[in-house]
């Protein structure tokens, strides 16, 4: 079986880093991520996604990134179940993060081209947002279909 999420777009707000009471920290952010495809006469639909980072990761989001910001994000899809204030029973879904990235360039005042814990190629190698960003749109430039 395979849970895969690969996403990049812009925080939504500046990201908080918490810490659990056994001293983990944890960051969640939301993410604006475009839609590959748009409907004839339509506008280019927007979705925004919870993206949960643990320990080192979540403390690196904390220090490096701000509202606005492109980051790309690989990690994995997981579902939880919580109750909410008013007792109503509710699902939350969430890309928790193994890996995140800068995206963007300096001369759109983006920070340097840096990651934690960076995605890598089929072969293995670590590759670079604009390399990631080239691939993604390769492969996925001629078939029509949003993934």
């Amino acid at each position: 079986m395979l849970n895969c999420a690969v996403i990049m777009g812009r925080l939504t707000a500046d990201p908080e880093l918490r810490t659990t009471n056994n001293g983990i920290s944890v960051c969640t952010i939301s993410v604006a991520v475009d839609r590959n495809y748009q409907r004839e006469g339509q506008e280019r639909q927007t979705d925004f996604l919870t993206v949960v980072g643990w320990r080192q990761t979540a403390e690196f989001i904390a220090k490096h990134f701000r509202k606005g910001k492109m980051i790309a994000v690989q990690g994995s899809i997981q579902t939880r179940k919580y109750e909410d204030r008013n007792g109503n029973k509710r699902t939350a879904v969430e890309i928790v993060a193994d890996n995140v990235s800068f995206c963007g360039s300096k001369e759109q005042g983006e920070t340097p081209k840096t990651s934690y814990s960076a995605p890598q190629s089929r072969n293995g190698t670590q590759i670079t947002a604009e390399q990631f960003e080239t691939l993604y749109n390769d492969e996925n430039a001629d078939t029509g279909l949003p993934f």
